[in-house]
Formats: C-alpha cells, structure tokens, sequence
C-alpha cells in the first residue's frame, strides 16, 4: 500500500445518519468505510450489509471487536460483505486463530485492534505470527481523554512488524498526517470528520494532509494553555453534558451579559455584606485565576463593586464568581469583566476581615477546591474539579463537535426529535 488509506469510522447509533455522512466522507476522499462498533451494536449485520450494498466499491470494515467465538463472528460479517474485520488484540490465541481460519476461509482480513494491550510490540510481533493481515495501534477514546495518544504507539511499533499498520484515536488532520510520517498505512478517522458540519471537506481535509510531502511538525503547547484554548471553544452546556448534569451553580448569573471566563479558582469565605476577604484575595489570585466568593448568599449588602473588579482586571484575573450581591454595575458592565452574582443592591458592606482564603468553600449549591476550574458565560457556571479538568475539556469539546453535525441535520430540514430517533431510544419502563 503505497497511497495512504483512508479510513472513516461511523460510530453512530442510526443507520441512515451513518450512510448519509459515509456518502459525503466517500466524496471528501474516503477508501474504506467503517461500520462502528456502536453501529454494529444498535444495529446488528444490517448495517454491515446496508453499508457494502450502498459503497460496492469500497471495502467494508466491521470493527465487530472480537472477544471469542472468533470463527462465527468473522463468518457473520463476512456474509453480511465485510472486507475487513476487526478482532481484539488481546482475546486468547485461540480465538484469533479460529478468526484467521475464518477469514482465509471467507477471503477477508482480519485487523487486530490493540486498544488497552499491556504489552503491544510484543503483541503485535505475536500476531503477525499467527495470521493477523492488519495492526491497529488504536487509544481509545476515554483513554484519550486523559491525555494518552495512538501516534506514541504506532512511533513504538514503526519498524516492529512487515504486516500493514493502521492507526485510530482522535485523529485530526495535522495528527494523521504525522501518522503517515511515522509509518501509518490505513488512517482511521472518526469525529473529526463525522461529527463536522460539512463532512466532505473535513475528510478532504484529512485526505489532502495525508497525500501531501512534507507533513507538519507538532508544536508542543502545555497542558494548561491546552485546558485554558479548549475551555475558551466550548460552552458552559457542553461543560454540564461532559460531566453528566454535575457541577452547574445555581441562583447566579453574568452581570455583563456575554462574556466568558475560565480559570483555576481562588475560593474566598465571607460572610453577609464583609468585603475585606474579598478584597484581600485579589491580591492572592494569580493572572487566570477565579475568584470563587460565598458570601452567605446575601442579596441586602454587596461585598462587591466597581473599585475591586477594577483591581481584577488590573491583576489579570479572569473573573468573579459571588454567593451573594454586586453593586456599581452600570460601571462593571462598562468594563465587560466577568462577574457572575446573586443579585444587585447599591448598598456596600463593611470591611470586617472575618473569613478565609483558599479554603474550602461552598458556593451557589457547590462544593469549590483551591484550584478547581470555574467557567462561566452567559448560561451559568461550572465547576469541574481540578484532577479532572482536562479529561472534562476533552469531553466537552467532542459533545460541541457532535452537536455541530445535528445543527447542521437540522438546517438541512431534519428535526432534533428525528435527529435523535427519540422514540426508538426512550428508556423503556
């Protein structure tokens, strides 16, 4: 295999989604057509049968992800017009080499699938002496989410075995493109082009990039300035969908209307009306960071105005969260600085110092953590604890990327209700 193929992953739960988006992936410039494991799962061999009988010149993949009974499940998809396969790299030896038997017997191939392998060079090795065709140096996607990448394990198995290797695990086309570069036959995308408004670009994006000499260098970018870019695509919705419904602050709201804000939180312990912690904690805060205030919830005296969100946008902070009330807006609106309150009241406290800094704190119905990360725009805010943070990141942005493609279904005449087949998926009693 010389040109690099092309693979496209439809991890989708409706059929007719996924032979609309394979039909527009087909015309971007995908080779093979992939029936997803959640596809395959909702739908069983009719979407392996619907998609060969729709794409008759393009091989079929089944990622059936064999676990046992290897010879039956290769002779299932083979009949329905698979050709290709894919097995688990870690079922028992004898498992595999019933699938390969399987695949010699029905003239597909058969790609092992080394997601969650302990020790996958060896592996890998261990498969192509048993009849393996294909290696997927595959990271799955909560694996992903945590940070872990498919281009380290294929740069491991580059040069390890003289079968084809594919490679599968958030692929873009920058991160395809460095796959080719390190040794990638079949490139396996699946969101980056599924989930895309307009799918036929996005993998002709992909097929350009991978076509093309001279590949992009990665540019190393901290974790932080990593968290703090994703953070600044994503909504506070798609942050609450990531985190299943956990973590939204209730009773508040932004002050200034549209803006955003995110950063690690500096909690503050106040109490009705005493702005002196407040205050104090402006000088704590670092550039980027939050400032996460219970001030008991008070909606009679605001231990907060213009004079310290003035002080904020001096030190560089990112914005104000307060359990409890704001005055001086018509200034702070002027200023478009993130505040996020309670209520208004034009009557100040006084500077008593009761309270804490950086302790913890609960505010607005959550529990807040010194260096928790806090994101607020105009529909609330969220709290995501810090060990999670960029796991969470992750998993909003691919709720945003999957809400693009039904935004778009719907402009082109669908309904969200069709979109989302709700009536074959309501939970049933």
């Amino acid at each position: 295999m010389t040109r690099p193929i092309l693979q496209v992953a439809l991890d989708l739960l409706e059929l007719p989604r996924a032979v609309r988006i394979g039909e527009e992936a087909v015309i971007g410039g995908a080779d093979w057509i992939e029936a997803g494991t959640p596809l395959i799962k909702s739908e069983g061999m009719e979407a392996v049968r619907e998609l060969a009988s729709r794409f008759p010149d393009h091989p079929i993949v089944a990622d059936m992800k064999i676990a046992d009974t290897g010879a039956l499940e290769v002779e299932m998809a083979a009949k329905a017009g698979a050709s290709v396969v894919c097995i688990l790299a870690d079922a028992d030896d004898t498992v595999i080499n019933e699938a390969v038997r399987a695949a010699t017997r029905f003239g597909v191939r058969l790609m092992a699938d080394l997601i969650n392998v302990p020790r996958p060079v060896e592996r890998a090795r261990e498969l192509e002496g048993l009849g393996v065709h294909i290696i997927n140096a595959h990271v799955g996607i909560d694996q992903q989410m945590i940070g872990k990448s498919s281009l380290d394990l294929l740069a491991a198995l580059k040069g390890e075995v003289g079968i084809p290797v594919a490679v599968a695990g958030g692929l873009n086309p920058v991160t395809a493109a460095q796959a080719v570069e390190n040794g990638a036959d079949i490139i396996i995308v699946g969101g980056s082009i599924t989930h895309s408004a307009d799918v036929e670009q996005s993998a002709r994006k992909v097929r350009e990039a991978i076509d093309l000499p001279g590949h992009p260098v990665a540019v190393t970018v901290s974790r932080e300035d990593q968290i703090r870019t994703i953070l600044a695509e994503v909504s506070t919705p798609n942050i609450s969908d990531a985190m299943h419904r956990q973590g939204a602050m209730a009773g508040g709201w932004s002050i200034c209307g549209d803006v955003k804000m995110a950063g690690p939180a500096v909690t503050v312990q106040s109490f009705a009306g005493d702005w002196a912690k407040p205050v104090e904690a402006i000088d704590v805060a670092r550039k980027g960071e939050v400032l996460v205030i219970n001030n008991e919830g008070s909606t009679t005296v605001a231990p907060w105005g213009e004079l310290a969100t003035l002080s904020c946008i001096q030190r560089g902070l990112s914005g104000v969260v307060i359990d409890g009330s704001v005055r001086d807006v018509d200034d702070i609106r002027k200023m478009k600085f993130p505040v996020f309150a309670r209520a208004i009241v034009p009557n100040a406290g006084d500077p008593k110092g009761f309270g804490e800094i950086n302790t913890g704190v609960r505010c607005a119905g959550q529990e807040v953590r010194p260096g928790d990360w806090i994101v607020g725009d105009e529909s609330g805010v969220v709290v995501i604890p810090k060990e999670r943070v960029y796991e969470v990141a992750r998993r909003a942005l691919e709720v945003r990327k999957n809400e693009e493609r039904i935004r778009e279904e719907i402009r082109r005449g669908s309904t969200l209700s069709k979109v989302a087949d709700l009536a074959r998926w309501e939970m049933k009693k």
